[in-house]
């Protein structure tokens, strides 16, 4: 069921968050000691969850607000029954830069800190990159948003949370031809697996010939020639599943050249970095597919903003002001399945968890999380939001599948 959250926000305020932020927001800080539990636990009685996500780079400003969800979930729960024995919990964090190089030596960081289980990460290239140094260490990662297939394929130690991009991009070229789209400008980054990956997934549902695909390479901030080709090959909807920092520049080219069609992009675009970005740009229509609308579960909304506005770290890391993120969301919940997963299987032991993960049922804030024969979770739904250029905030279009 899911949490009621508001019964504990109160409590985590009070205490400052003492008993889950002292253990989480350093990887050489002490564990809390337990002290006060009824179990008796010890400062020996601590396990480790790996925390690896972007903190800079491209993706830094999504891979932050994914592990304000994971952090927001140790605030709310910073402790948990293991064989009888209750342990506290310590996030270890890995920043892998947003960048496929950088997060190898973020997963062996984790691994050499004795994790049990690892959360992340924002971006699938860095999921791919670091997957074997997980594997070959024999522990369990669960990805939150990283929606590329090849996370999953041809492991049994990578489960996700999300959806895949198998299912987003034919969602997204359905909702582009309920617009009235007939023609599709798409646009990726080079070398990128999340990007490329969703714009072949889109073309390859909406029709290849009816398709314009272009790529831009690393550190391209100029996206004007982009919009003006979108233009002359007579597009009337214009894809680009890109980071948020291109996104941003993707935009102010779209509002200056009056781009005249719709802009859809993925999960990556659910973000107050994009709101931010089209705010007053009442020329550009902008929609994406996404994992969670504020709003859908508002005791849960609440008190997450509360958690966010008590704390200035937290707002500076959500960008500023306390919209719900999907993607916080959907790491709040992925905390939570990693919890169910040590319960269920008893044991702090990496080999164990991962064992006990295929069989965890788990009813999260944006549904329920069960893994299929490859871990990835059972999902056939997502929501599909519009960016209201006027207030800035996402606004709720519809719930949508594939048939």
């Amino acid at each position: 069921m899911k949490k009621l959250i508001s019964l504990f926000l109160a409590l985590v305020l009070a205490l400052g968050c003492l008993a889950g932020c002292s253990s989480g927001t350093d990887t050489d800080a002490p564990a809390a000691d337990g002290a006060g539990t009824d179990s008796g636990a010890t400062a020996d009685n601590v396990v480790r969850i790996g925390v690896f996500e972007p903190a800079s780079g491209d993706n830094g400003a999504g891979g932050k607000q994914e592990t304000l969800g994971i952090q927001y979930g140790l605030a709310v729960q910073p402790t948990v029954e293991i064989g009888g024995t209750e342990y506290t919990v310590e996030l270890v964090y890995a920043d892998n830069q947003s960048a496929n190089d950088k997060a190898i030596s973020a997963a062996q960081t984790l691994v050499s800190a004795g994790v049990s289980v690892v959360l992340g990460s924002y971006g699938s290239g860095v999921s791919i990159a670091a997957s074997d140094v997980f594997g070959d260490n024999g522990i369990p990662a669960i990805g939150v948003t990283c929606t590329n297939p090849q996370v999953t394929a041809g492991n049994e130690h990578y489960f996700r949370v999300c959806f895949i991009e198998s299912f987003q991009g034919p969602v997204l070229a359905n909702f582009a031809k309920s617009l009235g789209a007939t023609r599709a400008y798409c646009l990726a980054k080079q070398g990128d697996d999340y990007s490329v990956g969703l714009c072949n997934y889109f073309m390859e549902a909406f029709g290849e010939a009816d398709c314009f695909y272009e790529t831009f390479p690393e550190g391209t901030s100029d996206f004007s020639t982009y919009v003006t080709n979108a233009k002359n090959q007579g597009c009337n909807v214009f894809f680009s599943p890109t980071s948020t920092e291109a996104a941003a520049l993707i935009i102010d080219q779209a509002a200056t050249q009056d781009l005249g069609m719709p802009i859809l992009a993925g999960d990556t675009w659910d973000s107050n970095v994009i709101a931010n970005a089209a705010q007053g740009k009442n020329n550009i229509e902008i929609y994406v597919t996404t994992f969670y609308q504020e709003g859908g579960d508002p005791e849960f909304d609440e008190a997450f903003r509360q958690w966010i506005n008590s704390d200035e770290t937290n707002l500076a890391n959500n960008g500023g002001n306390d919209m719900v993120s999907g993607l916080s969301v959907m790491g709040y919940d992925a905390y939570f399945v990693a919890l169910e997963a040590l319960k269920a299987a008893g044991s702090t032991e990496p080999a164990d968890v991962m064992a006990a993960l295929w069989d965890v049922s788990y009813e999260g804030v944006t549904g329920l999380i069960e893994f299929d024969e490859i871990g990835d979770a059972v999902r056939n739904e997502a929501y599909v939001k519009q960016c209201n250029t006027e207030t800035g905030q996402w606004d709720f279009v519809a719930v949508q599948g594939v048939e």
